[in-house]
């Protein structure tokens, strides 16, 4: 079977004043096309870092992450922005929307950079902003929009490039409960819909509850994981998820 990203024996360790800091420990991991991943773990767990890493943004202390087959640690500057620019789509807690550009103008611009043509890059905006809802909100500036909103527009942004892949870093952290159910929910639409690729990382396990696939990460080191979309007993499957965090 394909994979999409996969990680092996992965380790990230940060000096943070004279002292060694090891945010990820050994991590192994493989990805498949179309599948939705969850990695939950508390604050200081090494989500951030991980995430960052599948997604070219940091480089790993050892060990490998492979896109598409390719080691990252084989690619130049340039190789990894060009990636990152049109194999890999990005959703952080904050949005990160330009204040100064309408929402139709910060999904088009994603496309500028990846070097698509005017026409192409209107015709995809206009799509995208129907699929995230927010046709008639396409010409307003980020200031005017809802948390929820933002974080549809980001969506969008996102997907702009069809990605292989989309990283989404806490991307209901700063919505509430009913806002964020509603964009995990596009989220699981968007993956079974158009086959695509989705990596998550949370705290929350209800938000990890949308996913194929969830993999507890504490303190560095993934200490387990479920199957959630299809299991016999979905609750079971994420208590005992929640119990193993816990420990």
């Amino acid at each position: 079977m394909n994979v999409i990203v996969e990680t092996q024996k992965v380790t990230k360790t940060y000096v943070m004043n004279g002292i060694a800091v090891e945010a990820v420990r050994g991590v192994d991991l493989a990805v498949q096309p179309g599948e939705f991943v969850a990695i939950v773990g508390p604050s200081g767990s090494g989500k951030s870092s991980l995430l960052h890493m599948l997604g070219a943004m940091d480089k790993p202390t050892s060990g490998e992450v492979i896109f598409k087959g390719r080691a990252l640690s084989k690619m130049g500057d340039g190789q990894r922005t060009d990636l990152r620019a049109k194999d890999i789509g990005f959703i952080f807690q904050m949005f990160n929307l330009l204040p100064m550009l309408s929402a139709f103008e910060n999904v088009e611009v994603a496309m500028r950079f990846a070097g698509k043509g005017r026409k192409d890059r209107i015709a995809r905006t206009k799509e995208l902003m129907d699929r995230v809802g927010l046709t008639e909100r396409a010409r307003h500036q980020p200031r005017y929009l809802s948390g929820g909103e933002h974080q549809r527009v980001a969506i969008a942004r996102a997907l702009a490039n069809n990605p292989a892949l989309v990283l989404a870093d806490e991307p209901t952290g700063n919505l509430d409960s009913k806002t964020g159910a509603g964009i995990l929910e596009l989220l699981r639409d968007i993956c079974d819909r158009e086959n695509q690729t989705v990596i998550i990382v949370t705290h929350d396990f209800r938000a990890a509850s949308y996913a194929d696939r969830v993999l507890v990460l504490r303190d560095g080191r993934i200490r387990g994981e479920a199957k959630i979309k299809g299991a016999a007993d979905t609750h079971r499957a994420l208590n005992q998820l929640l119990e193993l965090e816990l420990q």
